[in-house]
């Protein structure tokens, strides 16, 4: 939350195009009618918004489970009858069976945790190893615990012990994100008695003694209780191993001292610093970056007392991140600070709104802090490219007062093997240096450490992928939006690509959150790029890469502008020759489902096809939905007339008119998935499938075991979603390869940049 072999190029025949011409095919086989639409209704502030598959939203009716089956099957006989799809998922299978995955690195003295699926594995596992090098070993692999043979289990987050001794872990099912808390001894891999349940998100934070720990934990819910109220009423309680944990004692939370405002969507996470006495709690309101902070002395928090918490941080502070030194605390924080600074203060005596800048805002943005034994490091970025700083510990605060604190300086930039993105940069306060990963486009991620120099040495804990991007680059431009506005636009290439207007092309986007979509290396990518696709990635207001200011540009009056930024990146493509309306597709996931579902609707005649990737194209009804009350602070409420007309404006189903040439669209969920309910995409595409003349294809693709897109989800389901992706564009697209049999796909509508 603080969260070689060289495959031979596909020849050139397979890369040609069918361009789109007369419906004059065989139609498909008849889609799956949805239940009858409704009357259902509702009224806002004069308004009223019509919603015919409300009846999807219960729980026990079964019309959704029905509507799932029945549209999946479907979907199956479709996609799996597409002559190029077997070839293309040995293909994926392929390019992705050589690869591993390795995240999640906790640096702890003489040891190093990571979150690691190897080489030809299907599950995600925790493994430690040596901190000088040496053979790994297993700790947790989760599908010890799996119930059902067609089940898998994931591991959310994990915590270790400050003597290296146990792990807590958060495990769930199919991509449920229903976490049970679980504790490891590490030497043995034995899992101790000790299992808590309903403990979401929050990794847990253990005491000094090794045997205790705090966590997050919310309460049971009746049978009756809404599906918005999951997640909620949460408070932060002490466990001691071997305890029941319903005896456990709370420390914070919901209802638990009248003079801490604590929402019911909130959560709080406690934060323990090896050599600092202070306990540091921070409440996280739902999405929103900032949060508010409590300190208290350590040794107050026994479950037996009450405890004095302090304020230090409060909402209107912006501060993201914090990070503690002893008796100090640095904020990351965009107060007046669009692209962020770093302040510090006393723990003891002051609070953020009384800090001393520390590291003053520079052209880059700050994204993130982390102080290790010997420096105050800080991820960065410089026009969508990553860059660490390092402030040596000699120049830090801890034996002085803020008030007397003169700031670091420039500090030292380290030097990166290549312009790209680094992930993760992992430090511990016991512990000199850091830890860092870094990819690209085109590069794979290798973990590196940083010394006392700043000089990087490759740790070994990851392998560089076989797979052979030689043949790729790529290049970054700028798009103007519909006010003018210059926006990112990251595009990924086969080298000496022509710009004859005939390329699949897929234009993925976001733009929520302030989230950052960095360059990201994916080996199955190439099954894309190999058959003359182009891959790009538009960087829209509402995300950060140009710091706060580019986030608050679309945020919820102004969501439109995310809108806007992604039909300028389209616009851009088909207007220097990268592909054409009818071989461009959108995609969207998650809040990109905001992105994706109201361009088709506002510029059907844009794309030729689209995929929404759980996707949130609901918004007015979003805050009745599993985790939908925590979207609140970025997307606004309908229980506000300001909040309404944003979430009404930008909802593509309810934009969504009749009679209307919609391109094809691949509509996918995890029945699991807590994040967008799975009602929301089915709501979505019940409505195009009755709404759209064009002729093309709206399929539904569920996966019953899986939740929020690919999170959680093993490498076989990966692949199984990779291939689907790829062949239902392929086929939209116009590849010949992937033609459905005796099927010609209606024109897209010429659409003038």
């Amino acid at each position: 939350m603080f969260r070689a072999l060289r495959f031979p190029a596909v020849a050139l025949a397979a890369t040609l195009l069918i361009a789109a011409g007369p419906f004059n095919g065989a139609p498909l086989p008849p889609t799956p009618a949805p239940p009858a639409a409704g009357t259902v209704s509702d009224t806002y502030f004069g308004t009223t918004v019509p919603d015919p598959y409300r009846q999807f939203e219960d729980p026990k009716n079964p019309a959704l489970l029905n509507y799932f089956k029945a549209q999946n099957a479907y979907t199956r006989s479709i996609l799996d009858a597409l002559p190029g799809r077997t070839a293309l998922g040995a293909r994926i299978a392929q390019l992705d069976g050589g690869s591993e995955s390795l995240s999640d690195v906790t640096v702890t003295p003489g040891l190093r945790f990571y979150l690691k699926r190897p080489v030809g594995a299907n599950t995600t596992s925790l493994y430690v190893r040596p901190a000088a090098g040496g053979a790994e070993r297993l700790v947790l692999n989760p599908d010890r615990f799996t119930t059902g043979k067609n089940q898998h289990e994931t591991i959310d987050f994990y915590s270790v012990s400050p003597d290296n001794r146990y792990v807590a872990a958060g495990v769930s099912e199919g991509g449920s994100e229903v976490e049970v808390t679980r504790v490891i001894e590490v030497a043995s891999g034995r899992v101790l008695p000790d299992t808590i349940d309903r403990t979401p998100f929050i990794p847990p934070a253990w005491r000094s003694d090794s045997r205790s720990f705090f966590y997050f934990r919310t309460p049971k819910l009746p049978p009756n209780a809404p599906q918005s109220a999951r997640d909620t009423n949460g408070v932060s309680r002490l466990h001691v191993l071997g305890r029941n944990p319903d005896r456990d004692p709370a420390v914070f939370g919901y209802q638990f001292d009248k003079h801490i405002p604590f929402a019911p969507e909130d959560a709080a996470q406690i934060v323990l610093t090896p050599g600092s006495r202070w306990a540091v709690c921070v409440i996280q309101h739902g999405v929103q970056n900032e949060f508010a902070a409590y300190a208290a002395p350590l040794s107050a928090l026994t479950g037996t007392q009450h405890v004095a918490w302090r304020k230090i941080v409060s909402y209107g502070d912006d501060v993201t991140g914090l990070a503690v030194d002893g008796d100090f605390a640095y904020a990351l924080t965009h107060r007046g600070a669009s692209r962020y600074r770093i302040d510090v203060f006393s723990l003891q005596s002051s609070t953020a709104a009384h800090a001393s800048v520390a590291v003053p805002q520079s052209a880059n943005v700050i994204e993130a802090i982390s102080l290790s034994r010997d420096a105050l490091y800080t991820r960065e970025l410089d026009r969508g490219v990553s860059r660490v700083r390092r402030f040596a510990r000699s120049t830090a605060i801890s034996d002085r007062l803020p008030s007397t604190h003169s700031g670091y300086g420039a500090g030292t930039m380290i030097a990166l093997p290549y312009d790209g993105s680094v992930g993760e940069l992992d430090t511990d306060p016991r512990v000199a240096g850091a830890l860092l990963v870094e990819q690209g486009w085109t590069h794979s991620p290798l973990w590196y450490a940083a010394d006392a120099c700043g000089v990087l040495r490759d740790t070994g804990l990851r392998r560089a992928s076989t797979v052979d991007y030689s043949d790729i680059m790529s290049t970054e431009v700028s798009a103007p939006s519909t006010d003018g506005t210059l926006v990112p636009l990251s595009i990924v290439t086969r080298k000496g690509t022509k710009h004859d207007g005939k390329h699949p092309t897929l234009l993925d986007g976001y733009g929520a959150y302030g989230y950052v979509i960095s360059p990201s290396f994916l080996p199955t990518r190439l099954a894309w790029l190999e058959r003359g696709g182009v891959f790009a990635e538009c960087h829209p207001r509402g995300g950060g890469e140009l710091g706060e200011a580019w986030h608050l540009g679309a945020h919820i009056a102004t969501k439109q502008r995310t809108v806007d930024d992604f039909i300028g990146c389209a616009k851009y493509l088909i207007l220097h020759g990268y592909t054409s309306p009818s071989h461009l597709a959108g995609m969207g996931t998650s809040a990109g489902g905001v992105t994706i579902g109201n361009a088709i609707i506002q510029q059907p005649g844009l794309f030729g096809a689209a995929i929404d990737n759980v996707g949130d194209t609901n918004g007015v009804r979003d805050e009745f939905a599993e985790g939908g009350p925590a979207n609140i602070p970025e997307f606004g409420t309908n229980t506000d007339r300001v909040g309404f007309k944003a979430l009404y404006e930008t909802d593509a189903y309810v934009q969504m008119k009749p009679g209307v040439a919609y391109p094809a669209v691949l509509a996918i969920t995890g029945a699991n998935d807590p994040r967008v309910a799975p009602w929301i995409v089915a709501k979505f595409a019940a409505k195009l499938q009755a709404s759209t003349i064009s002729g093309k294809p709206v399929l539904v693709r569920v996966d019953f075991d899986a939740g929020h897109g690919l999170l959680g989800s093993s490498r076989a389901q990966a692949e199984a979603f990779t291939t689907d992706e790829y062949s239902f564009l392929f086929w939209q697209l116009g590849d010949p390869a992937f033609a459905y049999p005796g099927y010609v796909a209606p024109p897209t509508p010429s659409a003038t940049p």
